[in-house]
């Protein structure tokens, strides 16, 4: 892992960009207080690994304020771009299964078969990398673990279903998750939120509460609130920020 840029802000936060081979990320961190003695290394802190909707940048303005929130509370913070994503590099084709997806949402046709064929297998190139950057960033100093997730819930499931030092898992609820991950849901046990906003028409409703059900975690919490997919309240940070605290600050 290499760091490539640093930045301190004005909440207390560290925001490093990395890159580990040909993946790009970013690492917010609290910015460590004066030390007792020169030799001192830092506060161990837990991860959350953050990851936004397929297509986002890590950079995304929404993604940045809930990790430097999480980080301002005393916790690492990671994103990175997957393939086809974000920065990096995208695909003709890539391209048009996305503009199809778009028109067939747009249009309210059925979107299963494009979106099978089209995000099934970057969540499968996803969690590879998100364990490959999560393998470089417990090496660092002062980041230990618990480790937490935040974020697209697609990758989350798999993530979760193949990464047992996952603990905790926050999701933004989506209605369309490739079948493999609704049959993965079935094998998560840690606990969940999950956020779910009710008037988002990109993301059927009733899909969304079928996979809640599906969740095998004894612990998992639904939080459903009125408007559209970016409507999500800011006091879900704070919600969020507790429910981490319960299971990665014990």
């Amino acid at each position: 892992m290499q760091f490539t840029s640093e930045q301190h802000l004005d909440d207390g936060v560290l925001a490093r960009d990395f890159t580990l081979g040909d993946i790009p990320g970013t690492l917010w961190t609290p910015t460590p207080g004066p030390a007792p003695a020169p030799a001192s290394a830092p506060a161990p802190v837990p991860l959350v690994l953050m990851a936004h909707n397929n297509a986002l940048p890590r950079r995304e303005a929404r993604l940045i304020a809930r990790a430097r929130h999480l980080a301002a509370d005393g916790y690492a913070v990671a994103s990175i771009d997957t393939p086809e994503c974000g920065d990096r590099p995208r695909s003709p084709a890539t391209e048009q299964a996305r503009a199809e997806l778009r028109r067939a949402m747009q249009a309210g046709e059925s979107v299963d078969d494009v979106f099978e064929s089209f995000i099934g297998p970057l969540v499968d190139q996803a969690v590879p990398q998100w364990r490959t950057t999560l393998d470089a960033l417990l090496t660092l100093p002062g980041i230990t673990g618990p480790v937490g997730y935040s974020g697209w819930m697609a990758v989350g499931i798999a993530l979760a279903a193949a990464e047992p030092r996952i603990t905790a898992a926050g999701y933004f609820a989506g209605g369309y998750v490739p079948h493999a991950q609704r049959a993965q849901a079935r094998q998560i046990t840690i606990p969940l939120l999950m956020l779910l906003q009710w008037d988002d028409h990109g993301n059927p409703r009733h899909r969304a509460l079928e996979l809640f059900d599906a969740f095998a975690s004894t612990e998992k919490t639904l939080h459903a609130n009125l408007g559209g997919h970016t409507g999500t309240p800011w006091f879900e940070a704070e919600d969020a920020s507790r429910f981490y605290h319960r299971h990665l600050k014990k």
